[in-house]
């Protein structure tokens, strides 16, 4: 037996079938994007922990580096996506986990804050392993069971950031710490060893991986080029979501020039417009090379196979940059969220209960649940009679949960030091923090489903360009990451709950007015054969995907 088998009576899946040349993948594929997402939020688990040992570093710069953390990954997923069209998931996950290595340790021995922002901008670029890691799945997994399959890589791979805050302080500021005697320093060894790790596990993964299945063929595109679209309506939409995926670095570089270090502009005005007309200069490329490409092609006729709705990779979009850019936002900020708020909680010696490896592995909570929820969603997806109805219902769930999230703390008199209003816990004791730890779960549950519906959907729309449209979808991720945590850096915690309902409020109107739901999105075999076969395995099969 190869990469097949055959399902049982009731086709249950079966995850731990590791026989299965298709489950090792799979496994093989989520523990790639664990490591990229590991290290990736590796910087928020250990921000205070940075502060106690760099003198001059505050809690602006730290909200500074979080923006950068994400910003390159939105260029980053595009140029990812086009590039496993063009040569596979395999050398290409292989390559941004050897590559991303070199600006982790660069950030773990930084001296600067400059070494630190231009050091985070590079590594955001890690956060691109989960568009690659899409493509693979969807090579191994057919339409009927290709959402739960996503599913189960992207939430087993998600729980790196939850496992990031839930290790790293302790690692850190216990074993390195003080059983090793590096003090305050050891956050750098920490991080260090986070991206050998990561090389090493990325010559691995070239070995361990194929791009495709026995008796499968990998289409790759001839060249890296623009999407294709498939009418005029649709090369005008594609044109006009293009814009945030530049615009938000310009936000990006609009927010660091007004960091000031010892009363100096980290970013003159001179430079900030630099930027701007770079990224002007780099989006009317982009449009005029879409339109290279494109209009020969619509001019020529678009046969009616090759087809399909652009609407539907707007409306994915925006629940992406709904639920996943809150995801990055909120992961972000939790732990200083937990850590702050809760600090009138005491022991019985008057020291405060929530410290910060408490207050990461609270924070942690609303990762963890992706091991369960995210799979969930594309289970469902895969299940239910729609899967646009899955959806809507799915963002519904994170405007209700945000909405709780910010009933968390209320608003006390007086600002902080940053001008912003103080916030406390709105009500008193440990009880409260338990309640505030199963709101923070219940609206992660729909967040995570959320991105397990969408990347169920995803490899439907349209299959030769599956990698550009998760790119695009991925790169939504993280404009909404960027658009968050601007938002994030100049309003109070509990405002930013609130503007994070409204943006998923915001996605479900867009949802709901441009979803369709795929042709051929439960099929049980790929759309380029009628069934699987090998020579010890006549029959074919249909997929089994879990335990």
């Amino acid at each position: 037996m190869t990469d097949t088998a055959k399902p049982d009576a009731e086709g249950a899946p079966r995850l731990l079938d590791f026989s299965q040349e298709r489950i090792r993948v799979l496994h093989f594929t989520w523990i790639a994007f664990f490591m990229t997402f590991y290290i990736w939020f590796n910087l928020a688990p250990l921000a205070t922990t940075m502060q106690n040992d760099v003198s001059w570093l505050t809690k602006e710069h730290i909200k500074i580096l979080l923006i950068s953390n994400v910003a390159l990954t939105i260029p980053a997923r595009i140029v990812v996506g086009a590039l496993i069209d063009r040569f596979g998931s395999r050398i290409v996950f292989s390559g941004l986990m050897v590559t991303m290595a070199i600006p982790t340790i660069w950030f773990a021995f930084a001296n600067t804050f400059t070494q630190l922002i231009i050091s985070r901008l590079f590594l955001g670029s890690v956060g691109a392993g989960f568009v690659i890691g899409i493509k693979m799945v969807a090579q191994w997994f057919p339409p009927k069971y290709v959402g739960r399959a996503e599913g189960f890589y992207a939430g087993w791979g998600n729980f790196g950031s939850a496992a990031a805050a839930m290790t790293l302080p302790w690692f850190t500021i216990t074993v390195l710490g003080r059983w090793f005697d590096l003090g305050d320093g050891a956050w750098r060894w920490s991080m260090a060893i986070n991206g050998i790790v990561l090389a090493i596990y990325g010559v691995m993964y070239f070995f361990l991986v194929r791009d495709v299945p026995d008796g499968r063929q990998l289409i790759r595109s001839k060249k890296t080029e623009p999407m294709i679209c498939t009418s005029y309506f649709d090369l005008g939409q594609y044109l006009l979501w293009s814009i945030p995926l530049v615009g938000a670095l310009g936000i990006l570089a609009w927010r660091i020039s007004n960091v000031k270090i010892n009363g100096e502009p980290l970013m003159s005005d001179s430079w900030l417009y630099v930027i701007y007309a770079g990224l002007a200069i780099v989006y009317i490329g982009h449009a005029g090379k879409t339109l290279s490409v494109n209009l020969p092609y619509l001019k020529a006729g678009v046969p009616e196979d090759e087809k399909y709705h652009w609407g539907s990779v707007a409306a994915l979009n925006s629940t992406y940059f709904a639920n996943f850019g809150a995801e990055l936002a909120v992961v972000s900020m939790l732990p200083a969220f937990f850590e702050d708020t809760f600090v009138p909680l005491r022991n019985g010696a008057g020291a405060p209960l929530v410290t910060a490896t408490v207050a990461g592995l609270v924070a942690s909570s609303f990762a963890f649940v992706t091991l369960v929820a995210r799979p969930l969603g594309g289970y469902l997806s895969d299940k239910l009679a729609s899967r646009k109805r899955t959806m809507l219902a799915y963002i519904l769930g994170i405007v209700v949960g945000f909405f709780l999230m910010g009933m968390i703390a209320k608003w006390a008199p007086g600002v902080d030091e940053d001008g912003l209003r103080n916030i406390v816990p709105s009500f008193g004791g440990v009880s409260w923090l338990v309640v505030a730890v199963m709101l923070t779960i219940f609206a992660s549950i729909f967040v995570q489903g959320a991105e397990g519906a969408t990347f169920a959907i995803i490899p439907t729309v349209n299959k030769r360009m599956t990698g550009q449209i998760a790119g695009m979808a991925g790169a939504y991720g993280n404009v909404g990451a960027v658009v968050y945590l601007v938002i994030f850096s100049l309003v109070d915690a509990r405002t930013f709950f609130f503007i994070l309902s409204a943006g998923a409020a915001v996605s479900f109107l867009i949802t709901l007015a441009f979803l369709h739901d795929p042709e051929g999105s439960f099929d049980e075999t790929f759309e380029d054969e009628r069934r699987l076969v090998t020579n010890d395995d006549p029959d074919g099969d249909q997929i089994v995907v879990g335990a």
